[in-house]
């Protein structure tokens, strides 16, 4: 899958949308940070040389107005937090170890050059990197940007996702539902995926069973770079979705995974555009979002590292291990001491959405035989994460 996710082309993003965007080239500083001297704490400006003595206060360097001339021996100047080291001096003393009167400041301590001074550059250099390519802008990294002089940055652009539910029993959340009716969740469980992931969702109405209808709605979602669909991959008479996508020229790589919930996966492309395709059970459509579209996402993005980031932890209880397939388990986290302990919910069939609701992990148990022991190290993913 991976293969075919190529990253899209860049774009330039003015900073302050660049929130969660992947940079498509190394971001470089374009000033000293910080860009003078300046001062570490409140307090005074000196010559080393001076203490300890008795010195005559200068003036003032505020933050935004610093002192216009240069230190002269016998004197100090009042400094404040990151304001401009005045030309002259080569320490800062804190306020609070010095003996203020009107005119003069005593100050009893010697100092070493060079104390509570910031240097020019000691957080990043002119042309340093300060975000990588195919790193994602986090809110640290984009104040980094935005320090080092840059007002616009060159990113790989989102993703375009069109979701597609389909099935003849879905009405909207919120109708009168008839027999044999149930509420349509998964166009809104995955656009909100999606969007935490970078993309830009278009959503449809939820498809009936019928050719006509699918093939008018899929021919519109293919001219996106990723299709979603759920429901309608499976093997029953009324699962259309793959046969009306070959139709409409979709190549398919695979279709179904060894994965409990969640087997009847599968992926194509037609032309650029990913095209996937979830069960219709919610949960299954949940754990394919997580461990296959998600990673797309990433990969169509730039992210040097798209795959799943699994976390280790613990088994409250034990579990038998299916010998078929890895199974993916619901289950809430918590901190015990130094130990991240899972414990999975009650209820783990694939339509039961409202329990999964109570899970904040996604516990991976690999195939085999027999049962892993409450205690047992697995490895999980964080929900909504």
């Amino acid at each position: 899958m991976l293969d075919r996710a190529r990253p899209l082309p860049a774009e330039p993003v003015p900073i302050a949308q660049a929130a969660g965007r992947v940079v498509a080239e190394d971001v470089r500083a374009r000033v000293d940070l910080p860009p003078f001297e300046s001062s570490a704490m409140d307090g005074f400006a000196v010559r080393a040389a001076d203490l300890p003595g008795t010195l005559a206060i200068a003036g003032e360097s505020a933050a935004g107005s610093p002192f216009g001339a240069r230190l002269e021996p016998g004197f100090a100047v009042a400094i404040s937090t990151g304001a401009v080291v005045p030309e002259g001096a080569d320490a800062v003393v804190p306020i609070e170890r010095v003996v203020k009167s009107a005119n003069t400041v005593e100050i009893s301590l010697e100092v070493e050059p060079g104390a509570h001074i910031r240097p020019r550059g000691g957080d990043v250099a002119t042309g340093d990197v300060v975000a990588r390519a195919g790193e994602r802008l986090t809110s640290a990294r984009l104040a980094a940007a935005a320090a080092s002089g840059l007002a616009e940055l060159s990113c790989i652009r989102r993703p375009q996702v069109a979701v597609l539910a389909t099935g003849s029993e879905l009405v909207a959340p919120g109708a009168p539902l008839g027999l044999g009716q149930i509420y349509e969740t998964n166009t809104l469980m995955l656009a909100s995926a999606l969007a935490a992931a970078g993309a830009g969702v278009l959503t449809q109405p939820s498809a009936a069973d019928d050719e006509a209808t699918l093939r008018q709605a899929l021919e519109r979602a293919l001219e996106s770079d990723v299709l979603v669909t759920s429901g309608g991959v499976s093997v029953g008479e009324h699962d259309l979705v793959r046969a009306v996508e070959r139709e409409l020229g979709v190549e398919e790589v695979f279709w179904r995974v060894a994965v409990k919930p969640g087997k009847p996966v599968s992926f194509g492309v037609r032309g650029d555009t990913l095209v996937f395709g979830l069960p219709g059970n919610p949960v299954s459509a949940l754990v394919g979002c997580e461990l296959f579209i998600k990673p797309a996402l990433r990969a169509l993005q730039g992210q040097a590292d798209p795959l799943p980031r699994f976390e280790p932890g613990r088994l409250i209880v034990a579990l038998r291990r299916n010998e078929e397939r890895d199974e993916f388990v619901r289950a809430r986290s918590r901190v015990d001491g130094d130990s991240l302990l899972l414990e999975p919910i009650v209820g783990q069939e694939s339509h039961m959405i409202v329990r999964s609701g109570a899970a904040d992990a996604l516990v991976h148990i690999p195939r085999g035989n027999g049962e892993l022991a409450a205690g047992s190290t697995v490895h999980w993913l964080r929900l909504d994460a």
